[in-house]
């Protein structure tokens, strides 16, 4: 048995106001400027008491990033991160 049309339920409703006109409108003229200025980092809370806005948070990331660029071009050409601190054979114990 088919199932009588429906009415619009409340949601499919237009609900736009008559003094909106988009009529002009261009569909995603902000969305790329949008996209560039939006980078959202959720702090965990048990690091909320050192790093208790964005500005402190940069700080730390750009204290961070030199080590962090230098490990990766290291990794790319082969070699160890830090050879100074890479550690050293065990000699054979006599016994």
């Amino acid at each position: 048995m088919k199932r009588k049309a429906s009415r619009h339920r409340k949601d499919e409703r237009d609900t736009m106001r008559p003094e909106y006109d988009f009529s002009a409108a261009v569909r995603g003229a902000t969305a790329a400027r949008y996209a560039q200025g939006t980078n959202i980092v959720v702090v965990d809370p048990e690091v909320l008491d050192v790093f208790p806005d964005g500005a402190t948070v940069n700080e730390a990331l750009r204290a961070l990033a030199p080590v962090l660029r230098h490990r990766r071009t290291a990794q790319r050409s082969g070699g160890a991160p830090n050879e100074a601190l890479q550690p050293t054979p065990q000699r054979a114990r006599r016994g």
